[in-house]
């Protein structure tokens, strides 16, 4: 699983209702090198068949991290200009832990030399370093990195924004950030968090109301027992048992869970993949569609809270074109009108001014009773189950002055 960070940190999974055979029919493994074989959910959720049709392409990802290195063989031409918010020595290359270079593998990776290979590889990364546990501890200089780093995301190129991080601590600043993101019609992705076999708290910038919070779930699909479920749950995307750089020295690949950390950067590349083929949506319809495919066994419209909206499938958009797209104008999270599709893009607003600013932002998998859905189609009033209870999916199971972690 991902390594816990202290101030923002790496997130990770639960337990579904059904299985990924039953829901992604008959997918084989891709043959591909030791590392890709261990990815048992390109085979689970039908990726050689969605790569003849997209690979992401035309779509830019930012991903929000320790940094990402390019050179690896899986990202060697991936990766565009971005950059480093901490105000620590280095740039947005130097990962100094190798947790935003497999969150950025997961994305858009290539496979080649044997990495870890992306759901959606023909998309791009913008890296934007942040301060994740000890580095964020005793080299962070900036004030709120994090809301730098979203702000400098809104302004980019990038469609999506992916964060693999959490914290307890909510910040106006990175709130303020999310939503000028929003405005800028971004679609922003973050893992609700690794502690929910323990303390089980909000955690942010998942929690904010327009993100979308991602749980883990295994190759089962079964959300992992360690994926919290405070509330904050809106999609499951697999997790557990995804490898990872094992450290800052890109020598070798881990195995381990993933945690929400990977299933994060496994939903931002599925939407990578709608989109590729939708250009012209809204990121209100390319989460319409995520939410609307989502494999679950509760009724729509419903969430649970352990899983959401159900386990994420773009399979089911991109290989058989279903999903409402909705309207463009009106986001599924919030049920709030948001910018209008002509004012929606990188470049139609002016780009925001950067705040002064300190940012902040568990793992094996158990299988469990969904205690069910949450009927208030919000993030409030959802009531957490026994620390024991885990949910199942129905079909696929995938801050602030304080310390953050990966996810």
């Amino acid at each position: 699983m991902g390594r816990p960070l202290t101030h923002v940190r790496v997130l990770g999974a639960v337990a579904a209702v059904a299985s990924w055979s039953v829901v992604l029919v008959g997918a084989a493994q891709p043959a591909a090198a030791d590392t890709q074989s261990k990815q048992w959910y390109l085979g689970a959720m039908q990726a050689e068949d969605m790569w003849k049709i997209t690979t992401g392409e035309g779509i830019k990802v930012a991903v929000i991290d320790s940094g990402v290195n390019p050179s690896t063989p899986s990202l060697r031409g991936q990766v565009l200009k971005g950059d480093d918010v901490t105000g620590a020595p280095g740039d947005e290359t130097d990962d100094y832990d190798g947790h935003g270079t497999t969150m950025a593998e997961l994305i858009a990776g290539t496979g080649k030399g044997g990495g870890l290979k992306g759901l959606a590889p023909g998309a791009e990364i913008i890296p934007l370093r942040i301060g994740l546990d000890e580095f964020q501890e005793k080299n962070t200089r900036a004030n709120d990195d994090i809301a730098q780093a979203i702000r400098t995301a809104a302004d980019s190129d990038a469609r999506i924004i992916s964060m693999s991080f959490g914290g307890p601590g909510v910040s106006p600043q990175q709130q303020e950030a999310i939503t000028y993101a929003e405005s800028k019609g971004k679609l922003l992705f973050a893992g609700v968090g690794n502690e929910g076999h323990q303390q089980n708290k909000r955690e942010y910038p998942a929690a904010y109301p327009e993100v979308v919070g991602v749980a883990s779930a295994d190759r089962a699909g079964k959300v992992s027992a360690y994926s919290q479920h405070a509330g904050t749950v809106d999609v499951a995307s697999p997790g557990s048992d995804v490898p990872r750089w094992c450290d800052n020295s890109f020598k070798s690949y881990c195995d381990g869970d993933g945690g929400t950390s990977a299933a994060t950067a496994i939903a931002s590349g599925s939407a990578a993949l709608v989109w590729s083929l939708h250009p012209d949506w809204t990121a209100n319809q390319v989460l319409n569609v995520l939410f609307d495919t989502a494999s679950r066994d509760w009724k729509d419209g419903t969430r649970s809270e352990y899983l959401g909206h159900g386990l994420i499938r773009p399979s089911m958009s991109v290989l058989k074109g279903k999903g409402a797209p909705g309207a463009p104008d009106v986001s599924p999270l919030t049920q709030k009108r948001t910018a209008s599709s002509a004012d929606q893009g990188a470049s139609s607003a002016p780009a925001s001014p950067q705040p002064a600013g300190n940012g902040a932002e568990g793992e094996k998998s158990v299988a469990v009773r969904d205690p069910g859905p949450s009927d208030d189609g919000g993030r409030t009033g959802l009531v957490l189950g026994a620390a024991a209870a885990v949910a199942v999916l129905g079909g696929i199971a995938y801050a602030v002055v304080r310390r953050r972690k990966a996810a």
